[in-house]
Formats: C-alpha cells, sequence, structure tokens
C-alpha cells in the first residue's frame, strides 16, 4: 500500500513538473518574440500575380515586367530580356519569413532611420491591373552594420533585419540583362539537344571554300559538309554548338541599330526541332577587337568581348578527330 502510494506521489510530481516544463517553453518571452518576429514582406500567393516591379535606390530606377511568364527589363523607354533565375530569387527573398522583429511604431521616427517616403530606397510590386501588392521602403543600417531598417510606406510599423536588399536595389541594370544570344539557355528551357541544323558563314572565308559550314543531326550524332563523318570528332562538334547557343554578350548597345550594315559581316542560323529559327548577325571585330550581334527578332545590339566572339567561328580543320 505505502509502494502504491508512494509511486502515485511521485507520477503527480513527475507530471506537474513536465507541465511546468512545457508551459515554460511555450510561453518563453524569448521564444514568443522569436515567433513574432517571423514575418515576410510580400504574400507568395500575392507574389505569383506579380506583373512588375520597380527598383528605385534614389538615384537611378528600373523597372521588371512580366510578359507571358517571362521577366524583362524595361530601362530608358526599351525592354530588355532579364534573367529570370535572378528575378526569381529577387522575388524569393520578398516572400521568405525571416526574422524580421518590430523596433518603433512611432512615426516620429521614420527620418532618423532613413524611411521617410520622400527620400527612401524603394521596391514596389504591381498587379496585372496596377493594384499595389507590395510598397516597401529601405533605410539605414543599425549600429550593428548588419541589419537595416525597413517599413511599409502605409504603415508607420518599423522592423530590422539582414539586408538582403541592396545587392538588387544597388546594382548597374546589366546585372538583370539576360545577355545570351539565345535567351532560352539560362534556365535550360532551350538545349543543344532541340537543335537540328546550324549553318555558319563565317565572313571572313578563313578555309577559302566560299562555302558556308553546316552542322546536321542525324539521330543523336551530327553530319558536317565540311568533314566526312568517319573523321568528324562529334565532342568537338557538341561543344561548338553549346558555345554558340550559349554565347553571351557583355552589354546592350542602344547607339547601334540592328539594321546598320556591319551586321552583313557573319552570321549563324539555328534551325530547331520545333521549326523556330533564329539567326545571329555579327560584326567583324573593331580595333579593340570586339564585336556587335544582334539576333532575329529581337532589335537589340549586343556588344561582345573578342574572345567570346572568336569562340563562335573555327575553321573546318578544328572538328577533325586529332586536331
Amino acid at each position: 500500500m505505502k509502494y502504491k502510494q508512494k509511486l502515485k506521489i511521485l507520477l503527480t510530481i513527475i507530471a506537474v513538473l513536465a507541465l511546468a516544463y512545457i508551459c515554460s517553453f511555450i510561453f518563453d518571452r524569448d521564444r514568443m518574440v522569436s515567433r513574432t518576429a517571423l514575418f515576410n514582406w510580400l504574400d507568395p500567393k500575392l507574389a505569383a500575380g506579380a506583373e512588375k516591379i520597380t527598383l528605385w535606390n534614389t538615384e537611378s530606377g528600373l523597372d521588371l515586367l512580366r510578359k507571358n511568364d517571362l521577366w524583362f527589363v524595361a530601362l530608358d523607354g526599351k525592354e530588355y530580356p532579364a534573367k529570370q533565375l535572378r528575378v526569381a530569387d529577387f522575388i524569393g527573398v520578398l516572400t521568405r519569413r525571416a526574422s524580421y522583429p518590430v523596433r518603433t511604431n512611432n512615426a516620429t521616427a521614420q527620418e532618423r532611420l532613413g524611411l521617410d517616403g520622400a527620400v527612401s530606397p524603394r521596391i514596389t510590386v504591381s498587379g496585372a491591373y496596377g493594384q499595389p501588392l507590395l510598397d516597401l521602403l529601405i533605410g539605414y543600417g543599425d549600429a550593428a552594420g548588419q541589419n537595416i531598417y525597413m517599413r511599409k510606406y502605409d504603415s508607420n510599423e518599423v522592423r530590422s533585419g539582414e539586408d538582403k536588399f541592396s545587392a538588387y536595389l544597388f546594382s548597374a541594370p546589366a546585372s538583370w540583362y539576360n545577355l545570351r544570344l539565345v535567351p532560352e539557355t539560362e534556365d535550360n528551357r532551350l538545349d543543344i539537344d532541340r537543335v537540328q541544323r546550324l549553318t555558319v558563314y563565317s565572313g571572313d572565308d578563313a578555309d577559302g571554300s566560299g562555302e558556308p559550314q553546316i552542322f546536321t543531326r542525324k539521330a543523336r550524332q551530327w553530319t558536317f559538309n565540311r568533314v566526312d563523318a568517319a573523321a568528324l570528332d562529334m565532342e568537338k562538334v557538341d561543344s561548338y554548338i553549346r558555345a554558340v547557343l550559349y554565347a553571351e554578350g557583355d552589354n546592350f548597345n542602344s547607339e547601334i541599330s540592328p539594321d546598320d550594315a556591319m551586321f552583313n559581316n557573319s552570321r549563324i542560323i539555328i534551325e530547331l526541332g520545333s521549326g523556330d529559327v533564329k539567326t545571329i548577325y555579327l560584326s567583324a571585330p573593331d580595333e579593340e577587337n570586339r564585336r556587335y550581334a544582334t539576333v532575329s527578332g529581337t532589335g537589340l545590339v549586343y556588344s561582345m568581348a573578342g574572345w567570346m566572339g572568336g569562340r563562335l567561328f573555327n575553321t573546318a580543320e578544328h572538328f577533325r578527330k586529332g586536331e
């Protein structure tokens, strides 16, 4: 009997201690603050309907526009293909829940924290009909220099958190550009397996034959009009065609017209299994060994480093085995 009473008392004590521990865990002030500090600036469901993102860093700004599920950079009245993955990463920063504890709700502190709506760096996200989804002001850094202050334009609530925004707000416009001559290769929507024929007019006719180089897919192999199949190095052909697909400029040039006669120098025609045809027109190297390129259907002119342009042209002998 005494044993059962002792066991009962012991189990009661254990139950009380366990309950006290659970309550201390649930109602612990630090943990409660931590949970309430988790916050995202933009609801992921709203982000899915975003059609325009405006970045303003107090000195300059640009717009990111979504058309047919692709993002473009709108700058100085022109639209350029954007890096889809970079835009997706940026939206991910806005929608990701992270630690953004509330620092103040006092409107008089906004100017001191760099959150005056008239002069603060700003990120706005809009929906398909222009409705605002987010209007975020970016303020100064804190005393430790690790976090920054932020608030929504229509709210006095100021939060702080890790600065994941400046890298996007203050980067050069070119950091947003998808400068690949074939933009669809950025996220592997277009790969070598979709190429059926590649025709190269080099312009300088290095081989002296006067004929273009024509690579044609045959099953999973290639034929080349300038080298017999038995002597053709398939790995070199694959490597070359990938070099064409993934070639990119280092910026866009708005001063040269895509109709300029310089683009009559050479061209590369890419024929895809879907029936689409893309033609890359290239200038001759200039005095700094730079080339310029334009692609059919884009109206854009790319500037290109000499080494990149040099990868687009090879002699027929380059594709022979053992060369």
